[in-house]
């Protein structure tokens, strides 16, 4: 067999993966007589027998770039606008049309998505020529947003960034966006992609409002097939990383990822290069990278992984904090800062050994402290350390105490100038779950004379990525919070610090310290939604993360700050770092599903099932393989997640077990992987990768063909 008739049978297998019919005579036709004399080698029909791309089909040693002209005059003399070019491993994509080069892609387009794009380009309009919706949006900002990524989408750019401060509508934005792109045609189906069932759920409620005309859901869990009929599909990530090679890379035209800045890199962006869709992040955290010597490692990672996915220097738009502010779109803040009596902001603070609940310690952390403080008492402690190893019992009493005080008599400063917060909704950022539910208490207690029955709860909390003990209702506290007077105190765990829109909140207290300035900027844009009567927030920094992140250093970001006299503090020593970072890696969650109804559950066999998924495609992605090795692999993959629950390894006996069985079983994995020894070298890869452990060698002796260890 001479390569390039090698390379159509894998191109033939390429078009089957994406569902095209090879023998129905009308779909795929072989070597298509030209006006010219020439022949194409594959032709591409929809179902009524009309042309829609060829495909050019090259040798395996052959460079792809050497089909480009013949492709280019085969599609021009048949009329049509795509060009697909394959050896059969890679495969490249041209909209004659649209695009001066080819681009790489995952899969062939489906026949239906094919017929999709086609129909759609036929019919295209300039979307600036189109009004954008003053119903949904009227800002300048919005409007300038949404003609700036026009005008880019236009011009052939395929990948955008948008950095709009928090409270400043950018789902609304996007739903304006849809709704010029759905109109002009050059969308058809769209994808929302979000990192929480939370976001997910809110986006649902925001686009049924927005766009009630334009068919919109929400993919409950993993293991639901997306609805073709519908037009925007809202995913989470986690089950997006569960299903997306079930479709061709052609299925979705444009994608939009919220809060980006932590969504598209990582064991992520597997899932979203799948799809050839026009790209578009949206984040409120600033996304340019500043010359700050100390930046912490974790925002820089994520600000460069950003803006490579993007392949930008810079958002494409960007419309900050502080313009929000001066337009009057979002509301100031001022900040009332009161360090705890052993609490200072960078220094650390000091905690002296009759200060620790010992009992409450493990022993690994008594046995550590005890040595500790063998050599220093008292020792100086980083203040991220707060609320992970050890409590202090009296500092959250104090930060209790001191927010109830200042609520009801302001604070009068050396000037003799009184400022005062303001009464209303409160949130609560903590550090763990113990800690959530101690502030819950203790607020509830501070404030039981504003209850109107001793049942109900002034303070209350929800978890979130912390394992079993999530909180189960917290849907249910969150709304109960947004729309009902009580619980006017919500402390949260990762919960409320991105994402959340509650207009109403007055006040933002900062019990938990982070070194984090995309998360502190997260946080503190919770506060920053207009509500009626509210001019402004108050962020309670109790942790000094406030100066952590230069928040004093100017007014611009938003008004006043108030500080309490500054006690004096021993020269530290850091001798002691305990879990410094406190911003929980979204890879490592168990995640926290919701029911039809809108119940949070967390159920342990969908979580398994997400957690398999995501780590095989962590693996899978920093493998280096041909299409047909990818392609048993991702039929292993829907083995795994099948039988999550019982399976604790994967062993080569399954390759003899449905569907891989039908798929020629243990003879073409050895062959596609290249004997015996390799495939149980890429399965102890696996298996450590994805189940926690090394697997032991197994001898191909010892399996069954029956789908079943021998011993």
């Amino acid at each position: 067999m001479t390569n390039e008739a090698f390379a159509r049978v894998k191109i033939d297998q390429l078009l089957r993966d994406a569902d095209w019919k090879l023998t129905d005579g009308r779909s795929v036709r072989y070597e298509y007589p030209l006006d010219d004399g020439g022949k194409a080698d594959y032709v591409l029909f929809d179902r009524l027998g009309r042309t829609l791309a060829v495909l050019e089909a090259k040798s395996t040693s052959v460079n792809l770039s050497a089909g480009e002209a013949q492709g280019q005059r085969y599609a021009d003399q048949l009329g049509v606008p795509f060009i697909f070019l394959s050896n059969g491993e890679e495969i490249w994509f041209r909209d004659k049309g649209q695009d001066a080069h080819y681009r790489r892609i995952e899969t062939v387009f489906s026949q239906n998505d094919l017929a999709r794009r086609k129909a759609a380009r036929d019919i295209r309009r300039n979307p600036l020529d189109i009004a954008i919706d003053s119903r949904i949006v009227e800002r300048l900002y919005q409007t300038t947003c949404i003609d700036v990524l026009c005008r880019e989408i236009v011009a052939g750019r395929r990948k955008m960034l948008v950095e709009m401060a928090t409270g400043t509508g950018k789902t609304r934005t996007a739903a304006a966006l849809l709704k010029r792109l759905f109109e002009a045609n050059w969308v058809t189906r769209a994808l929302f992609v979000v990192d929480r069932t939370t976001l997910a759920i809110q986006a649902e409620d925001a686009f049924a409002e927005h766009l009630p005309h334009l068919p919109c859901y929400r993919v409950p869990r993993t293991g639901r097939r997306f609805q073709d009929e519908k037009r925007v599909t809202i995913v989470t990530l986690q089950t997006l990383v569960n299903e997306y090679e079930k479709y061709s890379a052609g299925y979705f035209d444009l994608i939009l990822v919220d809060e980006c800045h932590r969504s598209i890199y990582g064991q992520w962006r597997r899932a979203l290069d799948h799809f050839d869709g026009i790209k578009i992040g949206l984040t409120a955290t600033p996304c340019v990278m500043r010359d700050a010597a100390d930046i912490e490692e974790e925002d820089r990672a994520a600000i460069r992984d950003t803006m490579r996915f993007f392949e930008l220097d810079r958002p494409t738009y960007r419309y900050t904090m502080q313009e929000a502010i001066a337009d009057r779109y979002l509301v100031p803040y001022e900040i009332y800062r009161a360090m705890t009596v052993r609490t200072a902001a960078i220094e650390g603070f000091t905690v002296a050994r009759n200060e620790i609940d010992w009992d409450a310690l493990d022993r690994e952390a008594r046995t550590e402290l005890d040595a500790l403080f063998t050599e220093h008492d008292p020792i100086v402690v980083d203040p991220a350390a707060l609320e992970r190893r050890f409590s202090i019992p009296e500092r959250n009493r104090a930060m209790v105490r001191e927010f109830r005080q200042v609520l009801e008599n302001g604070y009068t400063g050396p000037n003799g100038v009184r400022q005062a917060p303001d009464w209303g909704k409160t949130i609560v950022f903590a550090v763990t779950k113990r800690h959530a539910e101690t502030l819950a208490r203790l607020f509830d207690d501070a404030f039981a004379d504003k209850k109107p029955s001793p049942t109900v709860r002034y303070a209350d909390f929800v978890i979130s990525g912390l394992g079993a003990d999530d909180t189960v209702d917290g849907q249910a506290k969150i709304r109960r919070f947004k729309k009902e007077e009580f619980p006017q105190i919500l402390v949260s765990v990762n919960m409320l610090d991105t994402g959340f829109d509650c207009p109403e909140v007055r006040n933002l207290v900062l019990a938990r310290f982070t070194h984090s300035s995309i998360l502190y900027r997260q946080m503190r844009g919770r506060g920053t939604r207009q509500a009626p009567g509210k001019d402004r927030f108050t962020i309670w920094d109790f942790t000094g993360v406030t100066l952590r992140h230069g928040d004093d250093e100017e007014p611009g970001d938003g008004g006043v700050v108030v500080v309490q006299p500054a006690k004096p503090q021993p020269q530290p020593r850091r001798l002691l770092t305990l879990d410094i970072h406190d911003e929980i890696d979204p890879t490592t969650r168990e995640w926290v599903t919701i029911d039809e109804d809108g119940r949070a559950f967390v159920d342990a066999d969908e979580a398994r099932v997400e957690a398999l998924g995501t780590a095989f495609e962590t693996w899978l992605g920093a493998q280096t393989l041909n299409s047909d090795q990818i392609r048993l692999l991702h039929l292993v993959k829907e083995q795994i997640k099948a039988n999550a629950a019982e399976l604790i390894q994967f062993q080569s006996w399954r390759f003899d077990v449905p569907p891989l069985s039908l798929n020629g079983g243990f003879e073409r994995a050895r062959s596609a992987f290249g004997g015996d020894a390799e495939i149980e070298r890429l399965l102890a890869s696996m298996n450590e990768a994805v189940f926690g452990f090394t697997v032991p060698n197994e001898r191909p002796g010892d399996r069954s063909r029956l789908g079943n260890p021998t011993n």
